[in-house]
């Protein structure tokens, strides 16, 4: 099959009705053959199907759907969503990491500095963007553009797309995990306003080091996690091959995270995942991005900060006994 490896296992049923309906119209077109009505009850049969299997998606297959190779990733969103946008390289200290983007742009009349980490798509551009996990120099970078966005008064917006923070020799010997450090304690005092969105994949530290905000969004099928659901799986049962159940003990899905008010919003994206329709997923992103941009614009800076303290110690609070404990 022309796209085998390129969709998922569950969506194999949807994928075969596509190429069914495909090929019933190249027919109908080369032969000048009406199947109009034929080509109609395939597409209702087409869109029952994507509903019910993007209805009882479990998990693992939403942690699945994170990775599609086809899923929009940060720049997608740039290019769809904004303009004029003006990307900045460097971290004035060791080199431009290619798996940060950063620059600034235009949200409608909205002025604002973008950071996110950066895939890409198929093999070649991965291996530039190394899969979207960063070295230390990648948030040095994000860290250098967060303080120029301060200078000028410029919101942030920040699109969280990694499986992790690269965990190599190199990246340890400069120092990835006091980057990410650092860039926790200055995401929490920058003085404008910070909207962080979760658009794939948000694994561990690599993650959290551009997720410090004043909303965290997240879209509907992404994930957000302390570990990829492989290295649970391995550390707790030994065996990788248990991510499924790692996925759901985590509970690292929108709904779960929306549920324990780690989140402030859930994204929706198009029937059958973002992957199908990127100009709506950036739509429905824009949308909610304009939406907290102008509720967080009316806070004065003394404020805001106070409530994304209030908001970051919040996190992980429960109740016992009637009780908040932490």
């Amino acid at each position: 099959m022309e796209r085998e490896g390129k969709y998922l296992d569950f969506e194999k049923p949807i994928v075969e009705l596509e190429d069914r309906i495909a090929e019933l119209e190249e027919f109908a077109q080369k032969k000048n053959i009406d199947y109009t009505e034929e080509v109609a009850k395939l597409r209702g049969k087409l869109n029952d199907t994507i509903h019910e299997v993007f209805s009882n998606l479990t998990p693992w297959q939403k942690v699945q759907l994170a990775r599609h190779p086809y899923r929009p990733v940060a720049n997608d969103y740039v290019n769809l969503m904004m303009r004029d946008f003006i990307e900045l390289h460097g971290d004035k200290h060791f080199r431009n990491d290619p798996a940060i983007i950063s620059g600034l742009a235009r949200i409608d009349e909205e002025k604002v500095m973008v950071i996110g980490h950066q895939k890409g798509r198929g093999p070649r551009e991965n291996l530039i963007h190394n899969y979207g996990s960063a070295h230390p120099e990648g948030y040095r970078k994000a860290q250098d553009k967060m303080k120029l966005a301060e200078k000028f008064g410029l919101p942030v917006i920040s699109f969280i797309d990694t499986p992790g923070a690269y965990p190599g020799v190199g990246s340890e010997d400069r120092g990835i995990a006091m980057s990410i450090a650092i860039m926790l304690q200055e995401m929490s005092s920058t003085r404008v306003p910070i909207i962080c969105v979760v658009i794939g994949e948000g694994g561990s530290g690599g993650a959290l080091g551009i997720g410090v905000g004043d909303r965290l969004l997240m879209l509907e099928n992404a994930y957000y996690s302390v570990i990829l659901p492989e290295g649970c799986s391995a550390i707790l049962w030994r065996d990788p091959k248990k991510s499924d159940r790692a996925a759901e003990a985590l509970k690292l899905t929108a709904q779960d995270l929306l549920r324990l008010d780690i989140i402030d919003e859930i994204v929706p994206e198009p029937l059958g995942g973002a992957h199908r329709d990127y100009k709506q997923a950036a739509n429905n992103l824009k949308e909610v991005i304009l939406k907290h941009l102008a509720e967080l614009k009316r806070l004065d800076v003394d404020e805001l900060l106070e409530r994304r303290y209030n908001k970051l110690r919040s996190i992980g609070v429960y109740t016992e006994n009637g009780k908040p404990q932490s």
